[in-house]
């Protein structure tokens, strides 16, 4: 077995408050970690088809977990103890992540519900040997070892030198060789989720693992695993108005290898955490620069899949960006250099004249999901949509432009630079095209009107 939930992690979080072990009281916490402000009730997991796994012992509350203060010590069974007020875009490890492996035949069977945390990683997994790896990337992989045995030895847990032992939501995982996906849950008033179109992940992710020669989930399996994750940690879903949870499901070449080939075996893994706005000024209109060193795909790669190695390339551009005070990076196509592309991780539109307009997918762009769902919404209100060639000269003419993706949703741009000129739009606030489809798109994922495209799916 390739991968699995770390030996170190269980038996930390079996000596955890609020965990029990065979069914006994809870064991008392090692005298160097902090006491929960106080004890959590344990919510009954007992609905639709969820099993939680045996392997290791059932978590009603994590050490992770104890983000808390006096002034928020509101949880609930269904509500944990948190300031949501301070809810940003960073990992929040929550209650339980899912894992499914394929069998020798390709197929993936037995997925179950685990406790979350860190997981172990042959180091010659697949995934860690045949990604797209920069010579930065491999010595960052080479020194890993000794960052995560100080990081972890800081929490009280041990660390092996073989297999590894990784979080699920570790960088090096997140970006190297395989694939990704990312969607979002909400609460509604009435306590119940809502998912926003769990089956074009799905597909997505088809189509992905399809390009790379890897078996992937069917769409059942895909969308049973996500339903079995959020409703495992729905006391994790923000309340309404404070954030979302953000789901995000991997699927990688876990066994062990040398030779590039096909990985011998495979790794579906999902794991959630709450989250608020993804750039740091929350709705004001974000500043983009336009990249001119590097590209963030060239024709005939995987620009158009969520590989996970796609994203490792933009993160020089996009730190140099936000150390001149951009919010992001703007891509052109490499051959070019003159056709817009996306940004990194989000989809672009510009409105000119009241006409909707995108680039159009030609291989190195990211068939985004909030892209489509924006295409399609924009068309029923009567707007004409264009899927075309736009040049960086048309964009900075542009009346409006915005980004879409589940990450941003739907962001207003206020400014781009481009060859050291900036171009402003609708003097930094949002236009009138961006704010009718964001409140829109933003109404439906949130269960605030009445869903007549048929794209979420209600979680009781």
């Amino acid at each position: 077995m390739e991968l699995r939930p770390c030996m170190a992690a269980r038996a930390f979080a079996a000596g955890c408050p609020g965990r029990r072990v065979g069914g006994g009281a809870a064991t008392s916490p090692p005298h160097r970690l902090r006491q929960l402000p106080r004890p959590i009730l344990k919510r009954s997991l007992a609905v639709g088809a969820i099993f939680i796994s045996g392997r290791g012992p059932v978590a009603t509350r994590s050490r992770w977990s104890t983000l808390v203060t006096a002034a928020y010590n509101t949880g609930t069974a269904d509500l944990v103890d948190f300031n949501w007020e301070i809810l940003g875009f960073q990992p929040v490890p929550t209650d339980f992540m899912y894992v499914m492996r394929c069998s020798s035949d390709g197929e993936f069977i037995k997925g179950e519900l685990v406790p979350y945390g860190s997981i172990e990683l042959n180091p010659a997994a697949a995934v860690l040997n045949y990604g797209q790896v920069s010579l930065a990337m491999q010595s960052a992989l080479k020194n890993h070892c000794c960052i995560v045995e100080q990081c972890c030895t800081k929490l009280a847990l041990s660390i092996y030198f073989a297999p590894f032992c990784w979080k699920c939501s570790n960088s090096l995982v997140n970006l190297l060789q395989g694939l990704l996906e990312g969607l979002r849950a909400h609460r509604k008033e009435d306590g119940s989720v809502l998912l926003f179109r769990p089956d074009q992940n799905a597909l997505r992710m088809k189509i992905g693992a399809d390009r790379l020669c890897m078996p992937a989930p069917s769409v059942e399996q895909f969308i049973e695993a996500i339903k079995l994750v959020v409703l495992a940690n729905k006391r994790w879903v923000p309340p309404t108005g404070k954030g979302s949870l953000y789901i995000r499901p991997l699927l990688i070449g876990s066994g062990a290898m040398l030779g590039v080939a096909p990985a011998p075996q495979y790794t579906f893994l999902v794991f959630a955490c709450p989250v608020g706005h993804y750039f740091k000024d929350g709705l004001s209109p974000i500043s983009l620069l336009t990249e001119e060193e590097y590209h963030r795909a060239a024709p005939g790669g995987t620009g158009d899949i969520q590989t996970i190695g796609n994203y490792a390339s933009v993160v020089n551009a996009r730190k140099r960006a936000k150390e001149k005070g951009h919010s992001d990076v703007l891509y052109l196509d490499p051959v070019h250099k003159k056709f817009v592309e996306e940004v990194s991780s989000c989809n672009i539109f510009m409105v000119k004249d009241n006409i909707i307009s995108t680039p159009l997918l030609m291989g190195t762009i990211l068939p985004g999901i909030t892209r489509r769902s924006v295409i399609e919404y924009a068309g029923s209100l009567g707007f004409q949509v264009e899927e075309r060639l736009i040049t960086i000269d048309e964009l900075l003419d542009a009346d409006e432009v915005f980004c879409t993706g589940t990450s941003v949703v739907l962001s207003s741009v206020g400014c781009i630079v481009y060859k050291g000129r900036k171009v402003e739009y609708e003097n930094q606030k949002f236009g009138a095209v961006s704010q009718q489809l964001y409140s829109a798109l933003a109404a439906i994922q949130k269960g605030l009107v009445e869903d007549n495209m048929g794209w979420t799916v209600q979680l009781s």
